[in-house]
């Protein structure tokens, strides 16, 4: 990691990984007459001394009314928590204005190493071994010395500590959380990762997600010790086009021979670490989520691109390892972070009918931390409040999935069917690229030819950064393609609610030695469906994303153990979709697509097995892949299916 430390410039901490923090409040608050935050807080700035002697810069609001006690609120960060000096006020100061009107003590601090904090930066930097010593420092104890300090040198508090945070500062809430300070009471995690090999940020099963690295890396990762105009210019990709100039740049290893020249130290990390060693193990937040006691409240996207399998495995593991735990669960229409930087009334072409961020911040949020830190009223500490697409409805369960769901397997039929009847035998033929029985006479199937000389493209639109729409963007586009494996249900006669993970299970073969397995659910909307005025495509038959994801076959086995595929030889792939909580409404379709690139938001696969990060042009191969769909080998998704009373 100390190449990590040396490559995070001021300009990284402010774009990566996160949504920005300083956005105007959204919900009832805005509403209301506006709230200066200067009439009615004082401002002090400190150096907060930690156990080892580094001090971290900590701002201070205090409200100006002295006469009553205030709870605390603890944000900490590596974005900057500006405006600095006496005169610059935050606004809102808390996670949404109503905090602020309410009376709370806020305090900021600058993580370590970044902005006007000392020490040095880590990104996800491990906690500290179990030999640690009293004087060793890492996020969990920056956040519990931050806390004693406050309690002993800012008066007219209550004695409790709340705690928030987006994306990475949601990361240093899961940190804070672990061995925590007495004095904190509530904490909530939103989009926080939780594992950046196996479903976050750089990589989705084994599969390095190339469009979002690279740009985070080009344009703000840069060696410290590089000019400061080098290091804060904007990369310049020359093309409207990623696609095309990520297909132009040939092998990974070709990028930082032709761009980076090693002035990215974290790149080359990356590019050492293909499999799922230490460097990526120790980084693991979820292996340190025992003896979790205080309440937490847990913030999640359905369509987040960065951090959505960050939050669920996060609950699901508070949930195993502190079943006593007041945790609760809360998963909106969302992009990364969405729920602070837009009103949630809708996203792509996709309606929700309400503005789903004011209900989390009025209805959720605010409760939360004000039960937990004043007892005030208005908290309902259901287990799990979600939101369910296709009906556009909030839900409040006990238990996350919600009880009653079972589980049943949509499976793969002939001629690009999709069918809750397993395969029987004389399963015939598709129209498939090619498609019928194996060389045995027995496996129906279907076949397409992978090219990586022209991978299929991950969106229909022309960007060179992988934005956020495309989670929930029409499919049609990849629909067309003869490299993607389409399969389709009848037109539904009645509605079919899905709650909980949604598992892959292809048997699957290839011609090479390694290849992506990418599965999309999609919801295909009524060919009648009314335009979207703000929706460039006609909404007639529109193939909404539902879930996607990508598995490296070579992980199949062991994440920490690549082994090679055997060509031709059928094997069995299984993997998780990410939980969905999603009504496909009678009069819409169930689709299923299949396909083995999805570029570039994922690099391009060989299809040899090689190590990626240094493979050369040569290594990169044509290759057949097929997907059985026999009574033996029924390729199939699996879905938990709500009845509704």
């Amino acid at each position: 990691m100390k190449h990590l430390a040396q490559a995070a410039t001021i300009a990284a901490m402010v774009a990566a990984l996160a949504v920005v923090l300083s956005i105007a409040p959204s919900g009832a608050a805005a509403a209301q007459e506006p709230f200066a935050a200067r009439d009615h807080y004082a401002k002090s700035e400190y150096m907060v001394p930690m156990r080892d002697g580094v001090e971290l810069f900590t701002i201070v609001y205090t409200p100006r009314d002295t006469s009553k006690q205030y709870p605390i609120m603890l944000f900490r960060t590596p974005y900057s928590i500006g405006p600095y000096g006496p005169d610059g006020y935050r606004s809102p100061l808390g996670p949404t204005e109503q905090f602020d009107r309410d009376g709370y003590i806020f305090v900021f601090q600058d993580a370590r190493g970044t902005y006007r904090s000392e020490g040095e930066f880590q990104v996800i930097k491990p906690l500290n071994r179990p030999d640690a010593g009293p004087t060793d420092a890492d996020e969990s104890t920056d956040n519990y010395d931050t806390i004693d300090w406050v309690l002993s040198n800012v008066p007219n508090h209550n004695g409790r500590v709340g705690q928030w945070g987006i994306s990475y500062p949601g990361w240093q809430t899961v940190m804070g959380m672990v061995n925590a300070h007495p004095a904190l009471k509530a904490s909530s995690p939103q989009a926080s990762p939780s594992d950046m090999f196996i479903g976050d940020d750089w990589h989705h099963n084994g599969a390095f997600r190339l469009m979002y690295a690279f740009a985070w890396l080009s344009n703000n990762a840069r060696r410290r010790d590089a000019p400061t105009e080098q290091r804060r210019r904007r990369f310049d990709y020359g093309t409207p086009w990623g696609y095309d100039f990520f297909l132009d740049i040939g092998p990974l290893a070709n990028i930082n021979e032709l761009f980076f020249h090693n002035d990215v130290p974290a790149w080359n990390e990356f590019m050492e670490h293909g499999a799922y060693d230490d460097y990526w193990q120790n980084q693991n937040a979820l292996v340190s989520l025992d003896d979790i006691t205080h309440p937490v409240l847990n913030v999640a996207g359905w369509f987040d691109a960065e951090d959505f399998y960050g939050p669920m495995s996060i609950y699901y593991t508070l949930e195993e390892m502190n079943p006593a735990n007041q945790s609760t669960l809360v998963v909106g229409p969302w992009q990364h972070g969405g729920w602070r930087s837009m009103s949630g009334e809708s996203l792509g072409c996709i309606g929700f009918d309400s503005s789903t961020s004011e209900t989390f911040e009025s209805d959720v949020q605010y409760p939360f931390f004000n039960h937990f830190l004043r007892d005030a009223g208005g908290w309902e500490g259901t287990e799990a409040i979600v939101f369910e697409t296709g009906t556009n409805e909030w839900r409040r369960f006990d238990q996350w999935p919600p009880p009653g769901v079972e589980r049943r397997s949509l499976y793969f039929g002939a001629d690009g069917t999709l069918s809750w009847d397993a395969p029987a035998a004389g399963a015939g033929r598709t129209g498939g690229v090619s498609s019928g029985r194996s060389a045995a006479g027995t496996e129906a199937y279907d076949e397409y030819i992978s090219d990586p000389g022209r991978p299929v493209p991950f969106s229909a639109e022309y960007r060179t950064t992988q934005g956020h729409l495309w989670m929930i963007e029409d499919q049609r586009f990849a629909a067309t393609r003869p490299d993607v494996l389409v399969y389709e249900s009848e037109v539904l006669t009645e509605d079919v609610t899905i709650a909980g993970s949604i598992i892959a299970t292809l048997y699957a073969s290839t011609t090479g030695t390694d290849a992506d397995w990418i599965v999309k659910l999609i919801d295909v909307l009524p060919g009648d469906t009314p335009n979207n005025p703000d929706c460039p495509v006609p909404m007639g038959d529109f193939q909404m994303l539902l879930a996607g994801e990508v598995f490296r076959a070579k992980f199949r086995n062991s994440y920490e153990h690549p082994e090679p595929m055997v060509p031709g030889e059928p094997t069995r792939i299984e993997f998780d979709l990410r939980d969905r909580f999603h009504t496909f409404q009678a009069g819409h379709r169930i689709m299923v697509q299949v396909q083995s690139s999805w570029f570039p938001v994922i690099d391009r696969n060989p299809q040899t097995f090689v190590d990626i990060y240094t493979a050369t042009e040569e290594d990169f191969q044509t290759a057949t892949q097929t997907i059985y769909r026999s009574p033996e080998m029924p390729s199939h998704l699996t879905l938990g299916i709500l009845r509704r009373n």
